[in-house]
């Protein structure tokens, strides 16, 4: 009698158990994440692409002119002739779109689309600057 007393105990938990799932709530739906390729990040990106191309191109012109890199961190790398200046610009560029994705994956939407805007900003004022002094 104690078995069967026991048995029931045990049938009558599993029942319960089964019963509390079947109303339980459901689990919430992870929180939407953005895709970071966006139209507008494709845009930027290949917009920055092409105004790091011509930073390095307007820094060698320049260098070849007789005039020298302002930028002491990168000073090393740009008279070292094309290679340097291709490492150079994958840094920047990698370093550039690192931080930009680092803000999007801890969702910082909105810092992600100002330093991506920054950046193009800031690259094309780089090679504005350029432009003039070769001039």
């Amino acid at each position: 009698m104690k078995y069967l007393s026991l048995l029931l105990l045990c049938v009558a938990m599993q029942a319960q158990d089964l019963s509390v799932t079947k109303f339980a709530l459901p689990n919430a739906p992870a929180p939407h994440q953005h895709p970071f390729w966006t139209f507008e990040n494709k845009v930027e990106t290949s917009v920055l692409a092409g105004l790091v191309a011509a930073d390095a191109v307007t820094t060698q012109r320049g260098l070849s002119e007789g005039l020298r890199e302002m930028n002491p961190l990168m000073r090393p790398l740009v008279t070292r002739g094309a290679g340097g200046q291709a490492a150079n610009s994958a840094l920047g560029f990698a370093a550039g779109m690192g931080f930009a994705y680092w803000l999007h994956r801890t969702n910082h939407y909105k810092a992600e689309r100002i330093t991506m805007r920054l950046m193009v900003v800031g690259e094309a004022g780089f090679v504005v600057n350029n432009i003039v002094e070769i001039r």
